[in-house]
């Protein structure tokens, strides 16, 4: 069998904002573009109820209207005969035969399994449509309207169930979508049509590769893996100090003890755990013109790894995401953590559209005293300069993790693009200096690259706080 619809496209990105001078080099209203926001799909039309003609009676009643109107025309009466076949099983599958219920169900459900109702891009989906009807059926045509972000990759349909494996391209919250199908009766010459609603699926981004976990300089008082500054219970070996009486033998370092003759004892590092804070930039999104790479779909991967990365350090990590609509949840810790933070994350493609006022303060409970914040953003909007200002007020350790967006495409001989282009060029880099300037490090993750080669020159000194 094959499908009666085919899959409807990936919706069209949203275009990103162009700043004002930009756009009027270019000959262009500013912000062209920036209230668009992707939508899903429009569900289909209700299918008609009750049982209706089918493609075969229509075919029938073709053939039965040619043959009278040849008969007609050229007075052949023998010409009849060719329509008395059709006619007969037309009316054998009339309302008649219908009224009985002779070859047709009279009762027509579907049943749909989804499994798994969460998963991560590009990972398959299961779904199995059941058919429950009573009578016979001659044989089933399903059609499918699939919502944006999934792919059909295989068909099947054996008897009563209709087997769909489905493919889930981009990360959010979507519908699957729903299947029409349309079930035949024994002589296939009349046809009834029952839906089945896909349900929705939350879909994961892949987190980016990372394992490096940064600290700053001042950790809580928690018990943690992180070697801090002060002394305490760990495993790294700080120092010698004197012997205290009362304090345990085995923790005597014998060739100072030997060297300065009296007991010498060693210290050790404490270990502390770390509060991560990882802001989430969707005020726009940004697609590279040479490999429409999504901005957007970049940060949140690379915020997605860095979650990962401290949650399995046995820290707590909360989130910030700006956008539409500021949301945002308290450092927590563990590997469940991880999932409800992806999930307050998947909501931000629906905030492209909105205008966000007074972003410059965000909630006290959200940033903990001294936790390490992460700024993911693609530096493409002024409004992002105005929380990163506040934040460094307020003394949190700040690091921007920028994702590059590419430059916009400009057509050759296009003199006044080019200077447009290298004025766009030279805003972002003024908004890196003036991030730098305030001491606020900021480090460039790629598309497709580990997380660990943006955060690694972070590793040669801990990350300082900002002086209130």
């Amino acid at each position: 069998m094959t499908a009666g619809r085919q899959p409807p496209g990936r919706p069209a990105t949203r275009p990103a904002a162009v700043p004002a001078h930009i756009a009027r080099a270019l000959g262009g209203p500013p912000d062209a573009g920036a209230d668009e926001v992707a939508e899903p799909a429009e569900p289909p039309a209700p299918p008609p109820p009750g049982w209706r003609i089918g493609e075969r009676a229509l075919r029938l009643l073709t053939v039965a209207a040619v043959a009278a109107a040849a008969a007609l025309l050229t007075g052949h009466a023998w010409l009849l005969a060719l329509a008395a076949g059709p006619v007969v099983l037309l009316v054998l599958a009339g309302p008649g035969a219908a009224a009985s219920g002779a070859g047709r169900p009279t009762r027509l459900a579907a049943a749909v399994e989804t499994e798994p109702d969460r998963c991560f891009e590009n990972e398959d989906i299961a779904v199995r449509i059941r058919l429950d009807f009573d009578g016979a059926a001659g044989w089933i045509d399903p059609g499918i309207t699939l919502g944006p972000g999934i792919e059909l990759t295989a068909l099947t349909v054996d008897g009563p169930v209709v087997a769909l494996a489905l493919t889930a391209r981009r990360w959010g919250r979507w519908s699957l979508g729903t299947v029409d199908v349309d079930v035949y009766d024994t002589g296939g010459l009349a046809r009834r049509t029952v839906r089945a609603e896909l349900g929705e699926i939350q879909v994961f981004p892949v987190p980016a590769q990372a394992s490096l976990t940064p600290i700053p300089v001042r950790l809580p008082d928690r018990l943690g893996e992180h070697t801090a500054r002060q002394n305490g219970d760990g495993i790294e070996v700080v120092g010698v100090r004197p012997h205290i009486w009362g304090e345990r033998q085995r923790r005597i370092h014998w060739p100072s003890t030997t060297r300065r003759g009296s007991i010498q004892i060693n210290q050790f590092a404490a270990e502390r755990t770390a509060d991560t804070v990882v802001l989430v930039d969707a005020l726009v999104d940004f697609v590279d013109p040479a490999t429409r790479t999504s901005g957007l779909d970049e940060t949140v991967r690379a915020a997605a790894g860095l979650t990962r990365a401290y949650l399995r350090s046995h820290d707590r990590v909360g989130l910030v995401s700006i956008g539409g609509t500021l949301r945002w949840l308290q450092p927590g810790s563990g590997n469940g953590y991880f999932y409800r933070i992806v999930e307050s994350v998947l909501e931000v493609r629906k905030d492209l559209g909105y205008s966000v006022p007074a972003l410059q303060r965000l909630p006290p409970p959200a940033l903990p005293r001294g936790a390490l914040v992460y700024a993911v953003t693609q530096l493409a909007d002024e409004r992002i300069l105005e929380v990163l200002g506040d934040l460094a007020r307020r003394g949190n350790p700040l690091v921007v993790i920028e994702i590059p967006t590419g430059a916009p495409y400009i057509a050759p001989g296009d003199t006044v693009g080019h200077l447009a282009r290298r004025l766009w060029l030279a805003d972002r880099a003024a908004m890196r200096f003036a991030l730098r300037e305030r001491g606020i490090p900021v480090v460039a993750q790629s598309a497709g690259k580990s997380l660990d080669l943006a955060l690694a020159p972070l590793l040669r000194t801990r990350i300082q706080g900002r002086t209130r």
